[in-house]
């Protein structure tokens, strides 16, 4: 039977994160994802944006994340000339 999203271990699940070699970036995305999977939030078809973007020292906090069309999330990010 598979465990269900609020069983598991999250804080060890980070660790094997860390342990593998994944980036503070990576986790913290998958920390934004897994929070608005617990809210019951359907994300089907979008980007969640970061407000503050993780390079430039945002946090996946509820205030710093909202969920955009993947066009409009990628317009944002293009690199500037």
């Amino acid at each position: 039977m598979a465990k269900k999203l609020e069983d598991r271990n999250w804080k060890h699940e980070y660790e094997l994160q860390k342990k593998r070699g994944d980036t503070e970036g990576q986790i913290e995305r998958q920390r934004a994802r897994r929070m608005y999977d617990q809210q019951g939030i359907d994300r089907a078809g979008k980007n969640i944006d970061h407000i503050k973007p993780l390079a430039k020292g945002g946090k996946s906090v509820p205030g710093n994340l909202r969920l955009r069309s993947p066009s409009a999330n990628k317009a944002d990010n293009k690199p500037k000339k």
